[in-house]
């Protein structure tokens, strides 16, 4: 053989043996990360967790409601993704959120506002509220992060809801005889013109009297106690016992004028409420002032017989307090935890209701004609409440 030959055999092994040196540093180096990398993620999930509840505001504005839903902008879609970025959850809990035990006290819809809204879920004892914020849009605050006994569900423990509708009281103005006769659908814009004046004035100058204001409570008090609510929701029939719900108290608790609007708030307290169920019992209250809901609507609403209720606007409701009278007398005073009323809270919750939450309804009111464009809608009386020809019968043999 001869010297160049060997020459370059000599050379060609010194190379082959380079690279193989250098993918297997390579390799190596792969490995290595990829052990960290594991070994990061061993360390998250061995992170110990403790049964955590987080106290939360939000607008519900430009929200699909509360519940997180695959790619749509919901609440929790963005309140996950602020505790992965703060590292307060692992991927794999953000995308399968039973791993962390999450449960919410309420379930709000589209457009629905909470004041005070309670999540729990297991989290790791770094995590706060300040954390959690920096991740947050500014229509969604957390107010407070609290350690809650073993086992807590936000849902199962929560002894009563507090719920408020905001609504212009122009809504309760008695309506035009002549629409309570009308049989067939009047024209859009005459129907606009008919309702756009109340008394031979705006409709947004309208403002109640005391007396109106007594009878508003009044009628509000319809609600109270025990009552089958079958005709207030969709889906559960008049036998089904999830119909049964009890209404602590509804009345009106403020009246108000901004942009020029007089204002009515509503508040309701139950020990829980069904789908559009509140914001049924406002549309058939506002029925009963406009003179729409007759005395033997009135009377039957509670009854199997089966009557279809409008819906009131998602705008102007919003969660407002997650009550635990049960759990804080237990638990609150035992020394290790704390009582979940949330007072310390107070003025920072008041501060964002009226800026993100009740703003928001008073100025869309006044843009967008929400309220008024929902009676608009409402052609002829049988648009806005009917009684369902069927049989009740065939409702209770889909029930046994």
């Amino acid at each position: 053989m001869s010297v160049v030959t060997e020459s370059h055999n000599l050379n060609t092994n010194i190379v082959e043996k380079s690279n193989k040196r250098q993918i297997d540093d390579e390799d190596s180096e792969i490995k290595i990360k990829a052990q960290k990398i594991e070994d990061t993620k061993k360390t998250v999930q061995r992170v110990k967790r403790k049964n955590y509840v987080i106290m939360l505001g939000y607008s519900g504005k430009n929200y699909f409601g509360m519940q997180k839903n695959n790619d749509t902008k919901t609440i929790e879609s963005d309140l996950f993704s602020a505790l992965l970025k703060a590292n307060l959850i692992t991927k794999e809990q953000f995308e399968d959120i039973r791993e962390i035990k999450f449960q919410r006290a309420a379930r709000t819809d589209k457009g629905v506002s909470a004041v005070r809204q309670i999540v729990s879920l297991k989290l790791p004892d770094s995590a706060t509220k300040e954390e959690i914020n920096k991740h947050l849009p500014q229509q969604i605050r957390v107010f407070s992060v609290r350690r809650v006994t073993k086992g807590f569900n936000s849902k199962n423990q929560c002894d009563a809801r507090t719920y408020r509708y905001v609504i212009p009281t122009f809504a309760f103005a008695p309506e035009d005889p002549s629409f309570l006769t009308q049989e067939e659908e009047l024209d859009e814009e005459v129907r606009y013109k008919q309702i756009s004046t109340i008394n031979g004035k705006p409709y947004k100058e309208f403002r109640f009297t005391p007396d109106m204001k007594e009878k508003l409570n009044e009628t509000l008090k319809l609600f109270e106690g025990t009552h089958n609510f079958h005709n207030f929701t969709s889906k559960i029939k008049a036998l089904d016992p999830r119909s049964k719900r009890f209404i602590i108290y509804f009345r009106c608790v403020e009246i108000f004028v901004a942009n020029d609007i007089e204002f009515a708030v509503l508040e309701v307290k139950g020990q829980s409420f069904m789908l559009h169920q509140i914001r049924k019992m406002v549309a058939f209250t506002v029925g009963i002032f406009r003179n729409i809901v007759t005395d033997d609507l009135i009377k039957d609403i509670f009854s199997v017989n089966k009557i279809r209720v409008s819906t009131a606007p998602g705008l102007g409701l919003s969660l407002h307090h997650v009550h635990y009278k049960y759990y804080n007398e237990r638990y609150g005073q035992d020394g290790i935890h704390e009582a979940l009323d949330w007072s310390e809270c107070d003025e920072e919750t008041e501060q964002f209701y009226k800026e993100h939450i009740l703003q928001n309804i008073i100025d869309t009111e006044a843009t967008e004609a929400t309220t008024f464009d929902w009676l608009a809608h409402f052609y002829t009386p049988t648009r806005f409440i009917v009684r369902d020809t069927e049989p009740t019968i065939e409702y209770i043999e889909e029930i046994e």
